[in-house]
Order: C-alpha cells, then structure tokens, then sequence
C-alpha cells in the first residue's frame, strides 16, 4: 500500500472513525481496521474471526466496497 493510500484508510480510521476493510495480500487474510501505528507503519485489523492483528502497510490493501 502507498503511503497515500496509508493516510487516507488512518485517516478514515482514526477521524472519521469508520473501519476500512483489507486484505492481508501475503496470508489472504480479511480484516478490518481500527488503528494505525505511524511509527511502525502499521495498521491495527480485527479479522473476520474476531481475533486482532496488526499488518505492515506493505502487506495490506484495501477492499473497495461493491454498491
């Protein structure tokens, strides 16, 4: 992931306080987001499962909505 798309899924995450929803582009994981990392360069995902995790922005993608 870019690190303007980085900006826009914490931004939306941590101002807007609405969940992105991602992918894990090395595991396939789904999950979505509820915090980012700055420093780390991280974002904080719930799985789908309910389990948390944290993937790096460079194994991570958003998942456009379908309307």
């Amino acid at each position: 992931m870019s690190g303007s798309l980085y900006d826009k899924v914490c931004y939306w995450t941590e101002q807007r306080e609405e969940q992105v929803r991602m992918r894990n582009v090395k595991t396939g994981e789904i999950g979505y987001s509820f915090g980012c990392t700055y420093e780390g360069g991280t974002v904080q995902v719930r799985l789908v499962n309910g389990e948390l995790d944290s993937w790096s922005k460079d194994e991570c993608e958003e998942i456009q909505m379908v309307h």
